[in-house]
């Protein structure tokens, strides 16, 4: 039996290599869900390639949001030191494994978003007193841990983790990286490229991408607008793009799960431009030296915000509006290739710092190994 249990919702794909990384460097066994309500559209990995993977865990809705994990109970009473566990309060189940481990004076840590800053009073109280209940916190980014400290968690019990993708075979493939001609090929003009890359959803508001991308036509500046991912809620992004008149310079891309085609299509961008709250697109983008632009309403924003440095490794503009992000747009649309060169070396340097998975794995080695 080993000594950690990580008890989590759904081994989503892009945790495949902290996932593997925490197999490799302890003893710990993993639960997973096969899904929940907010991550059912999410590609999961083939949980019998992880060692140590060791419980299918049933996710059952009970009511709204709140859920429970059948089969994440019982682990409690597995001779575990540790758990390791999603910090979501909706999750019922975590609840009592909480209550209990504190009664059997086992540790818990948590491995969570944290706060936004746009939670309601109650939901801010009832998350702060689940919060309450962990040994240890960690969060993705700055933003969240001083949000829990000004709340009222104990400030020394909270790390910041940051959020990775498969960094180490990223990173590896940056010596390949070279300029193509996948965008002109396909446009037939070598107009600024503007990039997304995600699932196209209503809430992100890729409307906003085409509204700006044809008041920058007004203007005089043309852009190629390319969207890679899944139409999942029939946005119809073509049929905005007629309507903008600007049909001809959108790229339908479709999903794409290759690393070889993706840092292709980044690299050769000027831009990624995510317009609703932006996750670990940016992180993938500056992978591969690719700015980020996205929103600056912070309490609606992914924790990966923190890695986009304005006018250094991205932008923001004003949530919402099209005209200031046409303007930020246009900012970077005439650089010279030395300032794109600078651009690529900040966004790596960014990434190498602590969005990866050896940073990742250097925190819980620090949170892991204590009293262990």
């Amino acid at each position: 039996m080993n000594s950690i249990c990580c008890i989590y919702n759904s081994g989503a794909h892009y945790r495949w290599a902290i996932f593997k990384t925490l197999a490799d460097n302890f003893d710990i066994d993993f639960c997973f869900g096969p899904d929940t309500a907010y991550t059912k559209s999410i590609k999961t990995f083939d949980y019998g390639k992880l060692p140590g993977f060791t419980r299918m865990l049933k996710n059952c809705r009970l009511f709204g949001k709140f859920y429970w994990q059948r089969g994440a109970v019982r682990q409690v009473f597995r001779p575990y030191r540790q758990y390791l566990m999603l910090g979501e309060a909706y999750c019922l189940s975590s609840w009592v494994i909480l209550l209990l481990a504190r009664i059997m004076r086992k540790r818990t840590v948590c491995w969570t978003h944290g706060w936004y800053g746009r939670e309601s009073g109650m939901k801010r109280r009832i998350s702060k007193w689940f919060y309450s209940l962990f040994n240890e916190i960690l969060t993705y980014n700055n933003y969240a841990r001083q949000l829990l400290i000004d709340g009222g968690i104990r400030e020394s019990k909270i790390r910041v983790i940051g959020n990775s993708l498969d960094s180490p075979k990223l990173k590896e493939m940056r010596a390949n990286l070279k300029k193509t001609d996948v965008y002109v090929s396909h446009f037939g003009n070598t107009d600024p490229v503007l990039l997304y890359c995600g699932r196209i959803t209503q809430y992100k508001h890729l409307d906003l991408m085409v509204e700006a991308a044809a008041k920058l036509k007004a203007q005089g500046l043309n852009t190629n607008l390319v969207f890679v991912g899944t139409d999942s809620e029939n946005v119809g992004l073509d049929k905005l793009a007629a309507e903008a008149g600007i049909t001809d310079s959108v790229w339908l891309y479709g999903p794409c799960y290759d690393d070889e085609r993706l840092a292709e299509l980044f690299y050769n961008a000027t831009l990624c431009v995510s317009p609703g709250n932006v996750g670990l697109t940016a992180i993938h983008a500056l992978s591969f030296g690719c700015p980020v632009v996205t929103h600056n309403n912070l309490p609606w924003q992914g924790p990966e915000f923190e890695c986009i440095k304005a006018g250094v490794t991205g932008d923001f503009f004003r949530q919402y509006d099209a005209d200031d992000l046409a303007q930020v747009i246009s900012k970077w649309l005439c650089r010279t290739d030395e300032e794109r060169a600078a651009t690529a070396a900040a966004a790596f340097a960014e990434v190498d710092a602590r969005w990866n998975v050896d940073h990742q794995i250097e925190v819980f080695k620090e949170v892991l190994t204590h009293n262990s």
